[in-house]
C-alpha cells in the first residue's frame, strides 16, 4: 500500500486537470452533464497528495460503464469490486505500469454527489483561514495513518460534512441513488 506524502500546491495540477478532462470526456458516448476537478489539487495553495480527482456526472451508471474501455485503453484501472455501488472508481498510475497514482475518477449518477463535492471545494477556495484549517488537519491524519488510506479519508469526513452544510450544500443522509427518469 501507498504512503499518504502530502506535497506542496502545484500550480500545474490545474493544467493537469485540463489535459485529463478533455481525454475523459472522449471517452464517453454520450457527453457527461459535468467533469470537474475536485479535491485538495483543486484548491490553490492547498497542500495534497499529488493525485488530481476527477469527477464526472452522468445520467446513469451505465453511461459510465460504457466509457470503462476506452478509459482502461487510456491508462484507468476500474475497479470493479468496489463496494460502493453508487458510482464507478478509476485510478490512472497503479504499479506495475506507473511508478504512482496521478489521477482518481470518480463516475456518479447521483447530482447530489457533485453538489458536495463543488460545495467543498468552492468554500475552501474562497476562505483562506478554513484552508488553511483544512491543511493543518491532513497534515496530522497523513501523519497519523501515512499507511491508511480508508482511515485518512475517514477521518476528514466529520470537516468535510460540516464545511459542506456550512456553505448550504447537501447534508447526510441524503438519497444515494439517483431516481431513473
Amino acid at each position: 500500500m501507498d504512503a499518504i506524502v502530502l506535497e506542496p500546491y502545484d500550480p500545474a495540477w490545474p493544467q493537469k486537470f485540463e489535459v485529463e478532462k478533455r481525454f475523459v470526456a472522449g471517452c464517453f458516448t454520450r457527453p457527461p452533464g459535468a467533469i470537474e476537478h475536485i479535491g485538495s489539487t483543486s484548491v490553490p495553495g492547498l497542500a495534497a497528495k499529488p493525485i488530481i480527482d476527477i469527477t464526472v456526472l452522468v445520467e446513469d451508471l451505465a453511461d459510465g460503464l460504457t466509457a470503462v474501455p476506452a478509459l482502461e485503453a487510456g491508462g484507468y484501472s476500474y475497479w470493479r469490486d468496489n463496494p460502493d455501488k453508487t458510482r464507478l472508481f478509476l485510478v490512472k498510475g497503479l504499479p506495475p505500469a506507473a511508478p504512482h497514482r496521478t489521477h482518481h475518477l470518480h463516475i456518479h449518477a447521483n447530482p447530489v454527489e457533485l453538489d458536495r463535492h463543488l460545495a467543498f471545494r468552492d468554500a475552501l477556495r474562497a476562505d483562506t483561514r478554513l484552508c488553511q484549517a483544512y491543511a493543518a488537519l491532513k497534515r496530522d491524519l497523513a501523519t497519523r495513518y501515512r499507511h491508511d488510506r480508508e482511515a485518512y479519508s475517514d477521518a476528514k469526513t466529520e470537516f468535510v460534512d460540516a464545511v459542506v452544510a456550512a456553505a448550504g450544500g447537501p447534508t447526510r443522509p441524503y438519497p444515494r441513488e439517483m431516481p431513473k427518469r
